[in-house]
């Protein structure tokens, strides 16, 4: 195994993106699109990693970062500046190397363009889709998930603000996502009252449902 840390230049003339592939010698990979402040080293991302690697796919991660002005603006500026930073990427690797299964992971932020943009592209018809803390409160969002047709992992906390029971019920009956609620739990998917060992329990029960979908 071994991980690279690369450059690539995106559609801004003045900006470069950097991303780490983990390559495993695997034909299946995993993207990874973390979120606001949290990321690969955290929890969720971590052991997610591990998760993948142990399962033979290498991994991706796309290292960009935001100042919070971003949020003022419109949604699709929102999803058009991160697109412009994570399709170079997406296409430097694929065009490099070949895969024959990929999977998108995305935590919170990085949801925005795998749901508005990613699950929207042929060739991605068929790639699995995990869903680490959705933006549900997003109407496009939502909505974009409610239409799609991709097989794939959702995990949000009742204690998140982007929890919303009604929605979460339709995601259920209408996609053919695995929706799974961990009950207390926040939006960086710990216990809100801080309890450590319901926290950890909380992460393992993600990553057995994460390896259950990888699987």
């Amino acid at each position: 195994m071994k991980a690279t840390k690369i450059s690539v230049d995106t559609n801004d003339s003045l900006k470069q993106i950097e991303y780490t592939h983990i390559q495993t010698g695997s034909k299946n990979i995993c993207f990874m699109f973390s979120g606001t402040g949290y990321t690969y080293d955290k929890p969720l991302l971590y052991y997610a990693t591990m998760v993948m690697l142990e399962n033979q796919f290498d991994v991706v991660q796309i290292h960009y970062s935001y100042q919070k002005e971003l949020f003022e603006q419109p949604f699709e500026d929102i999803t058009n500046i991160i697109m412009n930073d994570v399709n170079p990427v997406i296409n430097n690797v694929l065009a490099n190397f070949h895969y024959n299964e990929k999977i998108f992971l995305a935590k919170s932020l990085g949801t925005i363009p795998v749901i508005s943009e990613i699950m929207r592209k042929e060739a991605f018809s068929e790639s699995k889709m995990i869903l680490l803390t959705p933006l549900l409160k997003l109407d496009r969002i939502y909505e974009k998930i409610l239409k799609s047709n991709h097989v794939g992992l959702l995990v949000i906390g009742d204690k998140d603000p982007h929890y919303n029971s009604e929605q979460v019920e339709q995601l259920a009956q209408q996609t053919s996502f695995n929706i799974k609620v961990i009950q207390g739990a926040n939006h960086s998917l710990d216990n809100e009252k801080y309890d450590t060992l319901t926290s950890i329990s909380s992460l393992t029960k993600v990553m057995i449902n994460l390896k259950e979908m990888i699987s």
